[in-house]
């Protein structure tokens, strides 16, 4: 599969996008578009940095491999959308002790904990949403799939 410039911009912005404005629904406040921009923004930063630093290189290495389907490079998205669960939970995790200084129980305990919740469960499901729209705005123009350069 080629690289897709398309497929870099607009792939990672849908989920924030749907996630930003499905969540104003739960949240009240005076300033909706405040609201959405403050989700959008740290929603943004995961989404492109996972699909940048952790996406586009797996499926380089995965184009050099094997010929790439919309199931394969959706199945990587799933893959590396339950990989993200992990960072995210370590981040949150340095800060879950009191006054959001040291945690005071272990990484392993509060992992079992916050990955069990609903909203971590989003990440596998964006993870595959964003891989195949990426797969579909770098194949739309053609119709076709691209075979990877040899």
């Amino acid at each position: 599969m080629r690289f897709s410039w398309t497929g870099l911009i607009f792939a990672p912005l849908l989920v924030p996008v749907i996630f930003s404005a499905a969540m104003l629904g739960f949240l009240h406040g005076d300033s909706p578009l405040l609201m959405f921009l403050i989700l959008m923004v740290p929603s943004c930063l995961v989404s492109y940095g996972t699909t940048i630093f952790l996406f586009l290189p797996s499926l380089y290495v995965l184009s050099t491999r094997w010929p790439l389907t919309a199931f394969k490079v959706c199945l990587l998205g799933l893959v590396l959308g339950a990989v993200v669960i992990v960072p995210l939970t370590l981040i949150e995790w340095t800060g879950s002790g009191p006054d959001s200084g040291p945690p005071t129980e272990s990484f392993v305990v509060f992992f079992l904990r916050w990955a069990s919740d609903p909203i971590m469960a989003m990440c596998p499901l964006a993870g595959l949403v964003t891989a195949g729209l990426y797969w579909w705005l770098g194949t739309w123009r053609i119709g076709r799939s691209l075979p990877s350069p040899e």
